[in-house]
């Protein structure tokens, strides 16, 4: 029999082999593969190392090491994600038992073909969901969800907000769009305190940045109040802004001044559960020739 390839050991950690790193890194990925993990590592095969009948030093203090780790950096991580991702299954079924399967020719007809009536661009913001709050049920809103809900204007070029938008105005043919803004909006308050020479590499700066006009009109209506309430009524003046920008695309304002398509704001307070809604009115705003917004059939829901 070949006698076996002598095992090369690093001086300074006998975890660095790149043998034995391979074998140890795949197998905590896992939690089903830890007790593999643990006895496949070739370093723990150290007796090779000085001859049969000695086991090297490095052994015993690799096992610990191994240990250690394993129970350090796996076992809770392992047992929580395996609890999080067990309540979702669960829920998993109970929609696949108590709305799909009693709903299921529906289902079948939206797997052939979408149709919905509403787009919505609504915040990221974990708090606010549509379909939470306004009770959308699949296949009724297209949505587009991002920091701050904004819309960025015509000019400034491809993004996702607005391939979504032409999606959803030209393919798919919605009849409203609704721009949904709510309370302690984060994106809001980053605008807000965002510095004007404010560092252009980061993403949330370059952003909320298309709020800019919001944030000026607001500074100019709201100076004396504080910050908290600046921030809230910058929150409802993007929606607005955002609106405007909405017409700055050729073929959202065809729709619009046809009254093919309308444009709406909302407002949602979930510190009192209150929600407003609004829509543009088209040939009003347009006439104010100053980037204000004219808004007809406003309701108040709380």
């Amino acid at each position: 029999m070949a006698a076996p390839a002598p095992l090369s050991v690093s001086a300074r950690d006998p975890l660095a082999s790149s043998h034995g790193a391979a074998a140890f890194g795949a197998s905590t990925i896992f939690g089903r593969s830890i007790i593999t993990a643990k006895i496949s590592i070739p370093i723990l095969n150290c007796s090779r190392i000085q001859g049969a009948g000695k086991v090297s030093p490095w052994k015993s203090f690799a096992e610990k090491r191994i240990e250690q780790h394993l129970h350090k950096i796996t076992l809770p991580q392992v047992e929580n994600e395996c609890d999080i991702f067990s309540d979702l299954k669960d829920r998993f079924f109970r929609f696949k038992k108590n709305k799909y399967m009693k709903n299921i020719q529906h289902f079948q007809e939206l797997a052939l073909a979408q149709a919905p009536k509403f787009m919505v661009i609504a915040c990221a913001d974990s708090r606010v969901c549509p379909s939470h709050i306004l009770g959308f049920q699949p296949g009724e809103a297209f949505m587009i969800r991002n920091v701050g809900n904004l819309v960025p204007p015509f000019e400034h070029g491809p993004s996702e907000t607005n391939a979504a938008l032409e999606f959803a105005v030209n393919t798919l043919k919605v009849e409203h769009i609704l721009v949904i803004g709510h309370s302690c909006c984060g994106g809001i308050r980053a605008l807000m305190s965002m510095q004007d020479d404010a560092n252009e590499s980061s993403f949330i700066n370059s952003w909320v940045v298309f709020g800019k006009n919001a944030k000026i009109k607001t500074k100019a209506a709201a100076s004396q109040l504080d910050f908290d309430q600046q921030c809230k009524h910058c929150e409802k003046e993007s929606v607005n802004h955002s609106l405007l920008n909405l017409l700055t695309y050729p073929w959202i304002e065809e729709k619009v001044a046809d009254g093919k398509l309308n444009v709406h704001g909302g407002y949602y307070d979930f510190i009192d559960c209150s929600f407003e809604k609004w829509t543009m009115s088209y040939r009003e705003t347009k006439m104010t020739k100053n980037s204000r917004i004219v808004y007809e059939n406003k309701m108040f829901w709380c």
